[in-house]
């Protein structure tokens, strides 16, 4: 029919599953598209059908190797471009380079602005993201930045294997207290918060200076948006262990489980650890304690209402 619009999904190669999922949710199909890598490095994508015209959602998890995963998505929107797509959105769960959205220090780059900037050249018309690490990054990107939360995902998990009086939702830091305190409300439970301070030369190291807050013997609900190393959220699990927590979950969107963040999590001082999938976390990576609850539902929905001209503020009203 004339005029009526064409949804496409793309997947890259970081982490086809989920975009297969996203594709079985909305009851799509993924474009089949050759992608692959030359010998001395170079990426290269082509479609295996005509693009012409549609609406077009590129699907890609950055893990490691992030800087490839991150040139393979440029190129497939590259591609679009050219091949005549109307419209182009990014749909990036994990935003690359997030934590680099400010200057520390002097001679610091802003690099989440830089991948923005990287987008919009390549051809993006619009990014999907879930819990950036800094919600300014909305305004590095020339464009609609759809800004998605994985609370209601979590939330829906916690609220039927964590209803419990002595719950206290803790803020692992003074930078997530505002979404700690959302989900304070949503669990109707007290908030506590944690004062650590970081070393700006040494990455992925913090050192706990006090609790604000009675987390004694109470179970503490620990918030976060992402998890790399595991090293510093173990630490604040451990203080709260020795401040008289009952029991300590972990609760994250982003599992990027770098180096010895196994190690870390499966500590006698963590009791749980409850993430999201928008980063593939492979079975080398899970242990006991670990759940993984599915974020394609969310994502499937938010590109829905994106390409119907729907509201996807309204997923998400109260929540951040």
């Amino acid at each position: 029919m004339a005029g009526q619009k064409k949804l496409v999904l793309i997947s890259g190669r970081a982490y086809p599953e989920l975009a297969e999922q996203v594709a079985a949710e909305l009851g799509a199909e993924l474009v089949p598209t050759d992608a692959r890598t030359f010998a001395n490095g170079e990426l290269y994508a082509r479609f295996d059908e005509s693009v012409r015209g549609s609406d077009a959602f590129v699907i890609q998890s950055h893990t490691n190797p992030i800087n490839e995963w991150l040139m393979e998505q440029l190129i497939i929107v590259d591609a679009l471009k050219r091949a005549s797509a109307k419209r182009i959105t990014v749909v990036a769960p994990f935003y690359p380079y997030s934590r680099q959205d400010k200057k520390g220090r002097g001679r610091e780059p802003i690099s989440a602005r830089l991948v923005a900037d990287l987008f919009k050249t390549a051809g993006a018309d619009r990014i999907m993201s879930v819990d950036l690490h800094a919600p300014q990054i909305q305004g590095f990107f020339d464009g609609p930045l759809d800004h998605l939360f994985a609370m209601p995902v979590l939330l829906a998990h916690f609220e039927k294997h964590l209803k419990r009086d002595d719950l206290t939702v803790v803020s692992p830091d003074m930078g997530r207290v505002r979404v700690a305190d959302v989900w304070s409300d949503r669990l109707d439970a007290p908030l506590a918060i944690i004062h650590k301070r970081r070393d700006p030369s040494v990455a992925n190291q913090a050192s706990v200076h006090g609790i604000v807050g009675d987390v004694k013997d109470r179970w503490c609900l620990m918030v976060d948006d992402m998890i790399d190393t595991g090293g510093t959220i173990s630490k604040a699990a451990e203080a709260l262990k020795e401040a008289g927590a009952r029991g300590v979950t972990i609760a994250a969107t982003h599992a990027i489980f770098s180096g010895q963040a196994t190690t870390h999590l499966s500590a006698d001082f963590i009791d749980q650890v409850v993430v999201t999938d928008t980063l593939p976390v492979p079975e080398e990576k899970r242990f006991d304690k670990l759940t993984v609850l599915s974020i394609a539902p969310l994502l499937a929905k938010a590109i829905h209402e994106v390409f119907e001209d729907g509201s996807v503020t309204s997923m998400f009203e109260g929540a951040a």
